[in-house]
């Protein structure tokens, strides 16, 4: 009888307490699935507003920048997104750059946007803003997996305002060509980037969640190949990146696949298209040769010193965080720091050695040149803030807590130094002179419609095709362009027979014809000006082609 009662009192207890939601219930059960799902969506959401707010940012930079479409590597990206897959490697000027038109990775996203938007201006800001919005959220995602929300904004929008990302206009004062400029290396490194990211969030799951997201970081990796082939040299670090994050050796196998894949696709397309499987890897191997710049061994040691501190002194940060970085690990022996420095060197060494190390009369990149390091950027952000952050944390509590007691001064000084770095990154770019001149010379084509040629320099000649159309490439002036090469020693006859578009050429850019420029007192009759002095129209003087 008692046993009896005991049972009927145990088995009433657990209906009591399966009836009110008790820990063995599936009612409680379904509540935690609930709420942890609830938690992802809402980790979930703040990933996802904050990228697309780093997006944001690096839209409107790129509109108030609102570098015009430029010349010679850029433009010609642009022809061979017009004409894929119709690409004549044998022809000019795609005989010159063929490993600008066979990086598929970027030439075929660019045919896709032209045929969307049409063949105009519109079209090339997209597809350049995409490049940078891929770079820059990359850099937040990357940084974020890594050492948190604060750490990956502050990353993003120390790069969204460096002078590096900026000063982009050489009608104004050029540093390097990157935001607002179709050319591979931001959207390369965003790839890249994104990829890593998801390596490092890939090392904290596990099971099928663990799979997807690595099979995600190889689709990516992968794609940045097609972009920028030289990133090719951060693969062979794969293994020591899977190692430094724990993820077990046979995955190196699961990120490779899609990588393999990719590689397979891109040999099949440029068989299809070039006739040729490694036509890709031909011209990127072929390209090079003497430099137009004074190399040396010693020189090209020193690159990526140069690359930061020659073109603009807030490159010098770059540098400075790469000395954190290596402090920081040296202090900490964190891994995810020895993660960072692994990703530097592992594209640092190559790009050194072939930059001139081997043969300075033999370069294969221009590592002096800021833009072939934009892939590491991203490493060196996370490693100097990493290293902040986790020598931090080293601090004794007690003395942390008295100083959080007695002072703002750590976050009174962050503010001081980015407000600092903000003025002087915003003061550093002179001007900013956009394509207001530009602008302004594609409304004054439309009211002279009866004008029937225009003589340029070649660079002024490529960038002027955009503007003899409207925003979405519809044509608003169907006159000749007539150019000639920016270096002769003078101007050529069949260059004198109608109006000569003129610019005095600022930053890196050499003049027109050793220094030659239009005057009235050698007989030229000024016929427009840009409200802010870039460009002018002008007419040569009478007899000038048969003289």
């Amino acid at each position: 009888m008692a046993q009896t009662t005991a049972g009927q009192t145990g088995r009433r207890t657990a209906d009591e307490r399966t009836a009110d939601g008790g820990s063995g219930s599936p009612g409680r059960a379904l509540g935690r699935v609930a709420r942890r799902i609830l938690g992802r969506a809402r980790r979930t959401r703040r990933v996802v507003w904050l990228t697309l707010f780093v997006a944001a940012c690096t839209v409107l930079a790129q509109w108030v920048i609102m570098t015009p479409p430029l010349y010679f590597d850029p433009y010609y990206v642009w022809l061979g997104a017009r004409d894929w897959p119709h690409v004549p490697l044998t022809q000019w000027p795609f005989d010159e750059v063929p490993h600008q038109v066979t990086r598929i990775g970027l030439v075929v996203p660019a045919r896709l946007v032209q045929d969307v938007l049409g063949p105009g201006q519109a079209a090339y800001f997209v597809i350049a803003a995409l490049g940078g919005c891929a770079f820059f959220a990359g850099t937040y995602l990357v940084v974020r997996s890594l050492f948190g929300d604060l750490a990956g904004l502050a990353s993003a929008l120390v790069l969204l305002i460096n002078p590096f990302f900026t000063m982009t206009n050489p009608f104004g004062h050029e540093v390097t060509w990157s935001s607002g400029v179709m050319l591979p290396d931001m959207p390369g490194a965003g790839l890249f980037s994104l990829g890593m990211a998801g390596l490092v969030v890939a090392s904290r799951r596990t099971g099928r969640d663990q799979t997807r997201l690595l099979l995600a970081a190889g689709v990516l990796l992968g794609s940045s190949f097609l972009v920028r082939e030289f990133l090719a040299f951060l693969f062979l670090a794969i293994p020591v990146y899977l190692w430094a994050l724990r993820i077990p050796w046979r995955r190196n196998v699961t990120v490779g696949a899609p990588m393999a894949a990719i590689l397979a696709i891109n040999l099949v397309h440029n068989a299809v298209v070039w006739g040729n499987p490694l036509a890709g890897l031909r011209s990127a191997a072929e390209h090079g040769g003497q430099s137009r710049d004074y190399v040396t061994r010693g020189l090209a040691l020193r690159s990526f010193l140069r690359a930061m501190n020659d073109w603009n002194a807030l490159g010098t940060i770059f540098v400075a965080a790469l000395a954190l970085t290596i402090v920081g690990w040296a202090v900490t022996r964190d891994r995810r720091l020895a993660l960072v420095l692994v990703w530097f060197f592992a594209l640092a060494v190559p790009l050194t050695v072939l930059s001139g190390v081997l043969d300075p009369d033999n370069i294969s990149l221009r590592a002096w040149l800021p833009r072939y390091w934009f892939a590491v950027l991203p490493a060196l952000m996370a490693g100097a803030s990493g290293s902040l952050i986790l020598m931090f944390r080293m601090l004794p509590a007690e003395a942390v807590r008295r100083f959080r007691l007695r002072t703002v001064a750590i976050p009174a000084l962050a503010v001081a130094l980015g407000a600092g770095y903000a003025v002087s990154a915003v003061r550093a770019v002179p001007d900013l002179p956009r394509d207001t001149a530009w602008n302004e010379f594609r409304g004054y084509l439309r009211g002279h419609r009866d004008m029937r040629l225009i003589c340029a320099d070649r660079r002024l000649a490529q960038t002027l095709t955009f503007y003899t159309r409207d925003m979405w490439g519809e044509p608003i002036w169907n006159g000749e362009i007539r150019d000639f090469p920016h270096f002769m020693p003078q101007i050529p006859r069949n260059a004198l027979e109608g109006p000569m578009l003129y610019t005095h050429w600022r930053g890196q850019e050499s003049q027109i014809a050793a220094g030659w420029r239009p005057s009235t007192e050698m007989g030229w009759r000024l016929l427009w000006r840009s409200s802010d002095g870039v460009l002018q129209l002008w007419n040569p003087p009478p007899g000038a082609a048969a003289g």
